[in-house]
């Protein structure tokens, strides 16, 4: 089996409701879809994170994939290993596309489900986190915020069974403190956790720390910038550290460790440059005593699909894990997943076990 064609969409699905967090407001998440055909008929899709500049470099590597074969996927990160070194986050992104791309193929063309190919089910159904922000709030006065915001949180709770809450932080971190404390106050047993996406500095972290402390939070995500400000904060707080910013690559893995400033990593397939790396990631907690779970950047039905059979595969993925999935009003697979009882199922088809509603693809699709 060869491929024989590459076809590459910008997608952009909106949001049932406003989604805030410390940086920006967003209405809709903006996707990369990869398509690899083969001499086969067989056809892989994959679908990774951001829009135009992704997809331009996908492009760029569409004339070395011809003629490979999907199980080639060694040769394959073995020939972009420079990818990620010019091109960063956009890189890992690139390459990741197509991974998932080539696994759903390698499924396809084996009759296997993805899960089965990397490891097999340790899990049928994935717990997510309910995701809370402060649009979420609506228009009430700031007074009226953390009241407004646990009440909507407990509702969330209540109608989809989450025993996981993350909220999205902000720049104001007293503000979000008092969001927190009411959180905690209508929901004494959840799970709880912040991410202010680095946004608090590390005086400030440290000045509200007694009062994080007796939240009791499952584990405070990214509250400042860099290894060496959350080592800071964990050396002087008694709440565990997770962190999607400042160990994002392999390279940062050995100093967070020798700095001591994390306890949780966050790995993504199409953050961190496909499955593979994070099956490394998974072993490399393991080895190191660290939590892993899942970061989410908006993922659709095909990289949701593609999270799931990682986690589904994972036994360090403890965690109920992040996912923006059930916020979109809409998606571009034929049959969208289902959240019952704040879980996922599995897709048990072959390959990542979607089907892309062509139709849906070409509606959200821009020129880029």
């Amino acid at each position: 089996m060869r491929i024989v064609g590459v076809d590459v969409w910008v997608v952009t699905v909106p949001l049932a409701n406003p989604f805030t967090s410390s940086f920006e407001t967003k209405t809709g998440n903006t996707r990369t879809v990869v398509r690899l055909r083969t001499d086969e008929g067989v056809d892989g899709w994959g679908e990774t994170m951001w829009g135009a500049p992704v997809a331009a470099i996908v492009r760029s590597l569409a004339p070395q994939l011809i003629g490979r074969s999907p199980f080639e996927l060694e040769r394959f990160h073995a020939d972009t290993t420079m990818l990620p070194f010019f091109h960063g986050y956009l890189g890992y992104a690139a390459k990741a596309g197509i991974d998932v791309a080539c696994w759903d193929a390698i499924g396809k063309a084996t009759n296997r489900p993805v899960y089965e190919l990397i490891g097999g089910l340790v899990r049928d159904r994935v717990p997510l986190t309910a995701l809370i922000t402060r649009a979420d709030a609506g228009p009430v006065p700031a007074t009226d915020l953390p009241a407004a915001l646990a009440a909507h949180t407990a509702d969330v709770v209540r109608d989809n069974g989450f025993t996981a809450v993350k909220v999205k932080g902000t720049s104001d971190v007293d503000g979000d403190v008092a969001v927190l404390r009411a959180i905690r106050a209508a929901l004494p047993d959840v799970r709880l956790r912040i991410d202010p996406n680095a946004a608090w500095p590390v005086p400030d972290t440290l000045r509200v720390g007694r009062a994080l402390e007796e939240l009791d939070l499952e584990y405070l995500e990214d509250p400042c910038v860099g290894i060496e400000g959350m080592a800071t904060v964990r050396s002087r707080l008694r709440i565990p550290l997770c962190t999607n910013m400042c160990v994002v690559r392999f390279e940062e893995f050995a100093p967070a460790v020798r700095a001591g400033a994390v306890d949780v990593i966050h790995g993504d397939v199409f953050k961190w440059g496909g499955i593979a790396a994070n099956k490394a990631l998974a072993a490399h907690c393991d080895t190191f005593g660290l939590g892993m779970n899942l970061h989410s950047g908006g993922e659709l039905g095909i990289s949701t699909a593609a999270h799931l059979a990682l986690a589904a595969s994972t036994p360090a993925l403890r965690y109920a894990i992040d996912s923006m999935y059930y916020l979109h009003a809409d998606d571009i697979v034929t049959e969208p997943l289902r959240l019952t009882d704040a879980a996922l199922a599995v897709p048990t088809g072959p390959g990542l076990g979607v089907t892309v509603d062509e139709d849906k693809l070409r509606r959200y699709a821009s020129d880029a």
